[in-house]
């Protein structure tokens, strides 16, 4: 694993991790809608616990967002060229102890379906499956949760599908 450090993401990263989402080889392809024309504003970064993973040379190689209330991972995402180098464990292993620190039960995870396994490795289960919303997401996606420690998982689970029925992409 390469020496890296997590800070919090400010809004001179905007651009950085605008461009990671956008440029993100996961969503190529049929995947590919998801992420057309999606922009990280500053004032995204402002209103939410956005975390980026820094490479000693200050390049971000990768971020998350969570979302306290109700508590999700919004996005996570890790450059191409950072891929298999513990980036995302790294950057799932701080979300879930900002997540415990917040007193949060757990993180849900509406995951894109070819990460599913990867959040799985981390502990994450599956709890459900989110339906198709199109015209941009013609496809389920596995909904996943983090236990953090902190509370009853299940009914932590039971008020986090009903505080939010669908995916937050659409309510940003």
């Amino acid at each position: 694993m390469q020496p890296m450090t997590i800070r919090r993401a400010a809004a001179r990263d905007a651009e950085r991790l605008t461009a990671l989402v956008q440029g993100s080889r996961a969503y190529s392809g049929a995947y590919a809608s998801i992420v057309s024309g999606y922009r990280v504003t500053a004032d995204y970064i402002a209103r939410h616990e956005v975390f980026a993973a820094v490479g000693p040379d200050g390049q971000v190689l990768g971020f998350y967002s969570l979302v306290l209330d109700p508590p999700e991972l919004d996005l996570a995402f890790v450059a191409d060229d950072a891929q298999g180098a513990g980036v995302g464990r790294l950057l799932v292993r701080h979300m879930t102890a900002r997540a415990r620190d917040a007193g949060l039960p757990g993180v849900r995870v509406v995951a894109h379906p070819p990460a599913e396994e990867f959040y799985r490795r981390l502990g994450a289960r599956r709890v459900g499956v989110v339906p198709p919303t199109p015209p941009r997401i013609g496809w389920e996606r596995p909904e996943l949760w983090f236990d953090t420690g902190l509370g009853t998982p299940a009914a932590a689970t039971s008020e986090v599908a009903a505080a939010g029925s669908g995916p937050r992409d659409q309510r940003r």
